[in-house]
């Protein structure tokens, strides 16, 4: 069956600009004056590659042990130094395709699209064209190449063992860390034929991988083999049009202890029990991206970029803030369960104020989109626009 996907932003703009009776597409909220109650310092910028540039795919960069790892759509991995920016190494992937039909075999760019995914001494991003790429994480030499069954638009997850990779065709690969070769196949028997484009974050805990699904479902598999524990629906589409039933769950999924939270476009918000999979509360909530958590407060942008807080031990509200309605934020960061940081379709990272949802300082990386979930590691905060752009900001002392 043929499959229609959609850039999550442009899905959004196109359903928001449904219910509007004024215009036929909802213009973003313009930005007003604020004054900082934290101090945030732009430290380094570099650019890696070409970014996502308009696969309408998510390029975040990965950190480990000091190191920040990145990948772009022309073939680009590089390592850099993620107190400096400084590059380690930077390596250019190069792969056969054909021209036209009958044509003869060329070389074309690795077109990196899901990633990097780090660990184990490895970093493993995938491609457009379906295949997966692993790197030496020290000197970036190749260690191995392996083929799927789809591109893959989401980070790998690295593991001892087994490297768990999804494909966008519903399916998710186990396949041997040391070796590439598969070890295990998820075979998602039907997919829908409208799903958001992307997909979000696989989670791994506990031996078991967690992944929403493009027809609404949050389904759990077994580490070592694959087999499925169980699932949950999380959306029901409902209407008249396939846009308006569409209920991809595709989004991520948040662990807390044993609970799992999980949403859905046009669906709900739901906790979960993570060995069972019986569900908790739940609350109307539709989101086209991931969310996050910190202290009491589950942290999402809803489908018209309205940043929201949930109490996590009920799903009742916490606040919600409405100044960067329409602006096509990215997921939400939670940093030093403090603030709340954003990017948005202008190139501006936003801190919001957790305990209140208040906007607390505004710095601009560039004048390009950030789709990417922002990368927090202590005080610092990495920042990927759809163009590679990366900024490295530190976050300061808060001011009465």
């Amino acid at each position: 069956m043929k499959r229609i996907f959609l850039i999550a932003i442009i899905t959004t703009l196109a359903l928001g600009a449904c219910h509007s009776k004024k215009s036929n597409i909802q213009p973003p909220t313009e930005l007003t004056d604020i004054t900082p109650t934290v101090s945030v310092q732009r430290v380094w910028e570099e650019s890696v590659g070409d970014g996502a540039q308009d696969s309408g795919v998510r390029m975040r960069p990965a950190y480990d042990n000091g190191v920040l790892f990145a990948a772009s759509t022309d073939g680009v991995i590089e390592a850099l130094d993620a107190k400096t920016g400084k590059t380690l190494w930077r390596k250019k992937t190069r792969t056969h395709g054909w021209l036209g039909f009958g044509g003869k075999k060329i070389r074309k760019d690795a077109l990196y699209a899901g990633g990097p995914g780090v660990g184990e001494g490895l970093v493993v991003t995938g491609t457009l064209d379906g295949h997966v790429y692993a790197f030496d994480a020290k000197t970036g030499e190749q260690r191995w190449v392996a083929k799927v069954s789809s591109e893959v638009i989401s980070a790998p997850v690295v593991l001892k063992n087994i490297t768990v990779v999804r494909t966008n065709d519903g399916n998710v690969f186990g396949l041997n860390t040391e070796t590439g070769k598969q070890v295990w196949l998820y075979d998602q028997d039907t997919v829908p034929a409208l799903s958001l484009r992307g997909n979000g974050p696989l989670l791994v805990a506990r031996g078991v991988v967690f992944f929403g699904t493009d027809d609404g479902k949050l389904v759990a598999i077994r580490l070592d083999d694959g087999e499925k524990l169980w699932d949950l629906p999380l959306a029901t589409g409902e209407g008249r049009t396939d846009i308006q039933r569409l209920d991809d769950a595709d989004v991520g999924v948040l662990l807390d202890g044993s609970t799992l939270y999980a949403s859905a476009y046009h669906g709900e918000l739901t906790s979960i029990d993570g060995p069972t999979g019986r569900p908790g509360w739940h609350r109307k909530f539709s989101t086209y991206t991931s969310m996050d958590i910190g202290g009491q407060a589950i942290v999402g942008v809803d489908d018209a970029s309205d940043v929201w807080a949930f109490d996590k031990s009920t799903g009742s509200d916490l606040w919600k803030q409405d100044a960067l309605e329409w602006r096509w934020l990215s997921a939400p960061a939670v940093q030093l369960d403090k603030y709340v940081v954003v990017g948005d379709l202008k190139g501006y990272v936003h801190w919001l104020d957790l305990s209140n949802g208040k906007i607390a300082a505004r710095e601009r990386l560039s004048h390009k989109a950030i789709r990417a979930q922002p990368l927090v590691v202590g005080n610092m905060v990495y920042i990927e626009d759809v163009e590679g752009h990366i900024g490295a900001y530190r976050l300061g002392s808060s001011t009465p």
